[in-house]
């Protein structure tokens, strides 16, 4: 057994789930990406190496991968949900014109969190900060068409 197939089902019995291809194989797909695919887009990855599975399968894993803490789901604008598997610290930009999801690639001020909790008194325990744009190559289209 490889080395990352191994993590992949180590990650899966420490959440308590037992360890199934289609599991192994989501996980690794979602964590070989930096971009943030839709359940359609994870199942035709998946597919090619499990070529039974459903869609149904795909969601019913996505769902139950997302309780346990092992994925992140992505909800912007009214487009499908996108799923992520970066649990590192990141914040995200989204396209209004053409609904492309990607990590911003600047770090954001480390005291934000911080003036958050002085200004509203929480005490901060996570955040998703969300960027709402239009991209490089949308915006080339818009120049060309005025």
């Amino acid at each position: 057994m490889k080395k990352n197939d191994k993590k992949r089902r180590n990650d899966l019995k420490s959440h308590l789930l037992r360890s199934t291809r289609q599991r192994a194989i989501i996980i690794e797909v979602l964590k070989g990406v930096t971009m943030h695919p839709s359940a359609d887009w994870i199942y035709d990855k998946v597919r090619k190496r499990c070529p039974n599975v459903s869609l149904g399968t795909i969601y019913r894993n996505l769902n139950l991968l997302k309780e346990k803490g092992l994925i992140k789901e992505l909800k912007f604008g009214k487009n499908a949900a996108r799923y992520d598997g970066n649990f590192e610290p990141h914040h995200h930009i989204y396209c209004l014109e053409c609904g492309k999801l990607e990590d911003v690639q600047c770090k954001v001020h480390p005291n934000l969190t911080k003036r958050v909790e002085k200004t509203n008194g929480y005490k901060i325990v996570t955040h998703q900060l969300e960027f709402n744009g239009i991209c490089p190559e949308c915006l080339q289209k818009l120049k060309k068409k005025i």
